[in-house]
């Protein structure tokens, strides 16, 4: 009963990380080993756009969504609009006159990992990639859109010194009876533009147009983990105060399956990706209408999600005035909840939420003490130890105690082979006589491994962790530890060496399995382990190392105290 006890236990173990590797294969972009590898994705045409909006919204909503704009139905007819480069501290922000849309968006702070002289370029519209923030009016016919040619003001392009904030104006021409004209305001510091739209009534009657507000991007998923905890969540979500977040997966939208609140007075709409988002908001309370659907397919295959709010009724020569925040930046928790309600929830840390995020807090807090994120980690496994040590303790008297009694019981497996039912009786009594539980000893591995799955997704779903230096050659904990190069496409460095290590003297403490076939596989699992770690961040590996050797410590001197030998 112990032996099977004891390998189905390290079955679950093997198991779990063997997802954990075969997740973290994925989100590097390489196969996974239990699915074929997805047919090469087409690219979006450069340019093309999308449909304005829904042709409807739910029909309670009370906001309805209009007609879309002409030529929404298919791509639109080429057109020489102007690209202008904004640059700041933080962005190169690229917008187009057409419709004034921001269509490329590089965050000069975050490098590219797979082009060192680069950065990270979150919204793009190119060949190979469609991401762009969209906004325009509907309710009225032929009103403005992101579809519509638009004129740019005059002004500075690059945010100098000692300028706090850089305006860019867009105005479109008349059309519908309408004119828009739209202003983006980037500040320094700062990932998030002010976007303030101004609706002209230029006809002779009064009317009651519709802003909308979309982020459209096509499907391509770049992280997507295991079913063991599919975390790094690609595509649209809606938050409001009553539904709260709302993930909606483009598989959802491709089957008319997708499901969100569709009207509140509250929310905002997101893009998320792993580490990046975009964002429209709006903190104001105010009706207004969600929307998330499929483009149509003669503009690729790209997804929108959106926001329609309803104007005031607006006589002829009134204006009406609005502003949003768009965000396009990096999913740092405690700023995003800064910008608006339940914008850190963008940061997705799946089933190991509840842990997650205290952890991540806890971090947080470390980090600001500390400094660094390294040792930040290097306390919070001092801080787990403290909390289990008591159980942790139990459960290595527990260990020590079997490896004392281990030559008893090798002796009766010997002597009573042949009678397993009288052996059983027999091993069960010794363990009753010196007060020892044969499974105590696996109780830490089930308690602890929750907060390392825990501690794995904040790990790699904190984009503070990205480009985090730790000391010496560690200078990304977000990435594997590569000092020595790679050998045979995996990266080598002394972190999972001496986790390794650590990981085969961890099995020297250990009391000795009676079956040589499993003593076997306990020396073999480390070196097995030991190789999915070469794979994982160095700041996991960092976590778990150290855990090791304070866990090997603290078995030692336990094992020193009840006189059983560590050899």
């Amino acid at each position: 009963m112990t032996d099977i006890r004891r390998t189905v236990l390290w079955v679950v173990f093997t198991m779990s990380l063997v997802l954990l590797w075969d997740g973290w294969q994925k989100h590097n972009g390489h196969p996974s080993m239990f699915s074929p590898v997805p047919a090469a994705k087409q690219p979006a045409a450069a340019g093309s756009s999308a449909a304005a909006v829904p042709a409807a919204t739910a029909a309670a909503s009370g906001v309805s969504v209009a007609a879309a704009p002409a030529a929404a139905a298919s791509a639109p007819a080429p057109v020489n609009s102007e690209k202008l480069v904004i640059t700041t501290d933080l962005v190169k922000a690229t917008l187009d006159t057409l419709g004034g849309s921001l269509v490329r968006v590089e965050l000069l702070k975050h490098a590219d990992p797979h082009d060192p002289s680069g950065h990270v370029v979150v919204l793009d519209n190119s060949a190979l990639h469609v991401y762009k923030a969209e906004s325009g009016l509907t309710g009225v016919p032929g009103a403005p859109s992101h579809l519509t040619l638009m004129s740019v003001t005059p002004g500075e392009r690059e945010l100098k010194d000692g300028a706090n904030a850089l305006s860019v104006r867009f105005e479109s021409p008349e059309t519908g009876g309408l004119k828009l004209v739209k202003t983006y305001t980037f500040k320094r510091g700062e990932y998030a533009a002010v976007v303030k739209h101004e609706v002209i009534n230029a006809s002779g009657a009064a009317v009651q147009p519709q802003l909308y507000l979309q982020l459209v991007r096509d499907g391509h998923v770049e992280s997507k983990l295991s079913s063991m905890a599919p975390t790094s969540f690609t595509g649209p979500a809606v938050y409001t105060e009553k539904a709260k977040f709302q993930k909606v997966e483009f598989e959802a939208i491709e089957k008319g399956k997708a499901e969100y609140e569709q009207r509140a007075t509250d929310g905002w709409i997101a893009m998320v990706q792993h580490y990046f988002t975009s964002a429209w908001l709006r903190n104001t309370a105010g009706d207004r209408g969600f929307f998330v659907r499929k483009q149509p397919e003669a503009v690729g295959k790209q997804y929108a999600v959106g926001m329609v709010f309803p104007l005031a009724q607006l006589a002829p020569g009134a204006t009406a005035t609005t502003e949003d925040l768009l965000y396009v930046g990096p999913q740092e928790e405690n700023k995003l909840a800064d910008l608006a309600p339940g914008l850190q929830l963008v940061k997705d840390y799946g089933i190991f939420k509840p842990l997650s995020q205290p952890l991540f807090w806890l971090l947080d807090q470390l980090h600001k003490l500390l400094g660094n994120w390294g040792w930040a980690i290097v306390v919070l496994v001092v801080l787990l130890k403290i909390a289990f040590y008591w159980l942790n303790a139990s459960a290595y008297r527990s260990m020590a105690k079997m490896k004392a009694v281990g030559p008893r019981i090798q002796e009766l497996r010997e002597r009573l082979k042949d009678n397993p039912q009288q052996m059983q009786q027999e091993m069960m009594r010794i363990y009753k006589e010196e007060k020892v539980n044969p499974i105590g000893g696996c109780l830490p591995i089930f308690l602890q491994m929750p907060f390392f799955l825990a501690l794995y997704w904040v790990l790699l779903s904190s984009v503070e962790m990205r480009g985090a230096p730790w000391i010496l050659w560690i200078t990304d904990l977000s990435q594997p530890d590569s000092l020595f190069g790679h050998l045979f496409g995996a990266p080598i460095g002394p972190l999972p060496i001496l986790m390794t290590l650590t990981s085969v003297l961890q099995v020297a403490l250990n009391p000795k399995a009676p079956d040589p076939m499993q003593q076997r596989m306990m020396w073999i699992m480390p070196l097995a382990f030991g190789i999915m770690f070469f794979f994982f961040p160095s700041g996991l590996v960092l976590y778990w190392l150290v855990n090791n050797i304070l866990s090997i410590a603290q078995q030692w001197m336990i094992n020193k105290q009840l006189g059983v030998s560590n050899k």
